[in-house]
């Protein structure tokens, strides 16, 4: 029962990253704090879009905010969710070493 809870909640976090402007607002967030207006210029997408990415981000309770007057600056709550998304690309990295390894292989 509860491993079952724990593999529901496992899978919400992945869901929750699973998209790549969320990855990122990570990337851009792994260096430290930053404000909207800061972000919003590097990530070629609308207001609105971002907010809602910024906003499932602090649901989940991956970020973490404060108002400076007008600016909002966010920040990642747990630096350990850059474990996973560094896990994820090195496998993305070994599964391309390994399909390039095939590829000179079959020649």
């Amino acid at each position: 029962m509860a491993e079952d809870i724990v593999n529901k909640l496992t899978a919400e976090l992945f869901k929750t990253i699973g998209h790549p402007v969320r990855i990122k607002i990570l990337h851009l967030l792994r260096g430290g704090e930053r404000c909207v207006c800061e972000m919003i210029e590097e990530i070629d997408i609308e207001q609105s879009n971002f907010s809602q990415h910024l906003g499932i981000l602090k649901k989940q309770g991956l970020l973490d905010s404060r108002k400076e007057g007008q600016r909002v600056i966010y920040w990642i709550a747990y630096p350990s969710v850059m474990q996973l998304i560094d896990a994820a690309e090195q496998t993305l990295s070994d599964q391309i070493a390994h399909s390039q390894g095939l590829l000179k292989f079959l020649k």
